[in-house]
């Protein structure tokens, strides 16, 4: 899980890159969310490796990927193209899309983009649906409340402190999750040392900072605006899993609800007693999952 191999992109973005496995199997690739690496899937990697070339990426600003500068480099438009970019100069044709927490809203967009085609199937973990999402920030009080860590993760206003005490900092102050996810010691001091690089901290956030979903403050009423309208995206038709821990405290389990009108071969897998970080909290239970899905 330590080599990684440097892979450059047609818009010339560079990313370090897991790929392990049989070159000539079924391809999976693999998106963290943040603000974590492509060691959020470990688990999963080391299980499937043997029958399944897997590739996981650092995305764009996070460790040693490449970080341009500027918001606008981090819409989600780029992030998606990187994921086919990748694909196209690792020679992968076809390949089944996984991710979890920013890379599942990234897996959502790559699998609406590239189902028939070049994308097979999608596992998403803990990751919101680009339709009920927003909707979810507007009407449901639970959800509004847990997503409130976005409006200081945008707030430039906290860049200096970034900068000067690391991640880690915003993440204390932003994030009031009632228990800390339970991780190898090794892996935490990884993450502690990844969150202390400004540069890469900054871009990270950028994500946020350039997604143009509304997180309204709690003092806005609970409904649609009078000009709302759902993101423009057709029905999900290759086979999909979603694997849903039930006890996220950013992502509660309402964001499950009429997915299956907007995916029509769905499998939904919930995991009781998980928190977000299902792929590292209850690795033994998603592997299972996962070798029920993909066969």
């Amino acid at each position: 899980m330590t080599d990684l191999k440097r892979v450059t992109l047609a818009s010339g973005i560079e990313l370090d890159v897991l790929d392990v496995g049989p070159k000539d199997a079924p391809v999976l690739i693999f998106l963290h969310g943040f603000p974590e690496s492509h060691r959020t899937w470990r688990h999963q990697i080391a299980h499937l490796s043997s029958r399944f070339r897997c590739i996981a990426p650092d995305q764009r600003g996070y460790r040693g990927s490449s970080k341009p500068e500027g918001v606008e480099n981090y819409t989600p438009d780029k992030l998606i193209g990187d994921i086919f970019q990748l694909a196209d100069a690792l020679g992968v044709q076809q390949f089944t899309i996984l991710g979890h927490d920013w890379g599942g809203a990234i897996a959502w967009g790559v699998a609406l983009l590239g189902q028939g085609t070049r994308v097979t199937r999608a596992v998403i973990a803990n990751a919101p649906h680009p339709v009920i999402f927003p909707r979810l920030l507007w009407t449901d009080r639970q959800q509004r409340e847990a997503s409130q860590y976005m409006r200081a993760f945008r707030d430039t206003a906290n860049d200096a402190m970034v900068r000067e005490h690391g991640l880690g900092a915003l993440l204390a102050q932003a994030l009031k999750w009632e228990r800390a996810p339970t991780m190898e010691e090794e892996e935490r001091a990884a993450l502690f040392k990844d969150w202390s690089n400004p540069d890469a901290a900054i871009a990270m956030l950028n994500w946020y900072r350039a997604s143009q979903m509304a997180v309204p403050p709690m003092d806005v009423p609970f409904e649609l605006p009078e000009d709302y309208q759902d993101a423009a995206v057709p029905p999900l038709q290759i086979p999909t899993l979603v694997i849903w821990a039930m006890d996220d405290m950013a992502l509660p389990p309402c964001n499950l609800d009429g997915m299956d009108k907007l995916v029509t071969n769905l499998t939904v897998e919930p995991v009781q007693d998980c928190g977000h970080f299902v792929p590292w909290e209850a690795p033994d239970t998603v592997n299972a999952v996962l070798d029920r899905f993909l066969g």
